[in-house]
């Protein structure tokens, strides 16, 4: 048995790609719709309800393109959103196998940065301790560090210096491993590990959350015989300068369409 359908992959902008990217190389039969929701960027400062109607917005999107399942790659919307949606198709959120991952690699102290919200909620802390209770935990936000990455300021000295001040707390508590706990974060990973030191192992859930949709699609009779379609690439604002950070990531051209996602009763 096989399924031709896409895959969807869902973010606020470019970090996604990270996991689209490893999604393509785990999976490489498959066709993949990336939609990058940059009119609303970022998610991470918005509230619950907010979130959750932009999740519901993309997913509607998505599903209409006839996707056999969705890879919520936004930490954000994973941690906010997916707790409260009752979804007709598969759903991925990339928590739990980041979590998961780091749980694993841990000497016994574990940092978390990811977005306001996203710290906010506990999701991380909450998936570590439940993957393995007496970790210890230390969280930090670092809202500054998404707008870095839209502009494309992978290794600039303000995002070094900006990046400094937010591990300061981290390296204090002689943490072992690092979760990158947005999908924009591993785009500055040859920063962070270089601030932090080689002592310091980097978790990102991209490489995990491919993995378990691979096996999720296998064990459904779902995963595609053969690329049917190029990947597309949708984009809700500034299609130029995300196609300029897409080319860095993915060393390739990537033909953009733009496209209007309406919320009702919420921001445009």
């Amino acid at each position: 048995m096989s399924d031709p359908r896409p895959i969807g992959v869902f973010d606020s902008g470019v970090g996604g790609l990270t996991v689209a990217a490893a999604l393509a190389r785990a999976l490489p039969e498959e066709t993949i719709l990336y939609l990058g929701d940059t009119a609303r960027l970022p998610y991470g400062t918005k509230s619950e309800e907010t979130v959750t109607r932009y999740t519901e917005k993309n997913l509607e999107f998505l599903a209409a393109r006839g996707v056999k399942g969705v890879v919520v790659a936004c930490n954000t919307a994973s941690a906010l959103a997916l707790p409260h949606l009752a979804p007709r198709l598969p759903l991925w959120g990339v928590i739990t196998p980041g979590a998961s991952a780091a749980a694993r690699r841990s000497r016994g102290r574990v940092g978390v940065i990811a977005t306001e919200s996203t710290i906010r909620s506990g999701a991380y802390a909450n998936a570590l301790a439940a993957a393995r209770p007496g970790l210890e935990i230390v969280s930090q936000a670092c809202p500054l560090l998404v707008p870095l990455v839209e502009e494309g300021w992978f290794d600039d000295p303000i995002t070094e210096e900006v990046a400094r001040r937010y591990l300061a707390p981290l390296a204090a508590a002689h943490i072992d491993t690092l979760v990158l706990g947005c999908t924009h974060y591993p785009l500055l990973a040859p920063l962070l590990a270089r601030l932090l030191g080689p002592e310091v192992a980097l978790v990102d859930s991209a490489e995990t959350v491919a993995a378990e949709v691979a096996s999720d699609l296998a064990a459904r009779g779902e995963r595609s015989a053969r690329r049917q379609a190029p990947d597309h690439y949708y984009v809700t604002d500034d299609a130029a300068r995300f196609g300029r950070l897409a080319r860095a990531i993915l060393a390739r051209d990537t033909p953009l369409e733009l496209v209007d996602l309406h919320v009702e009763g919420g921001e445009p």
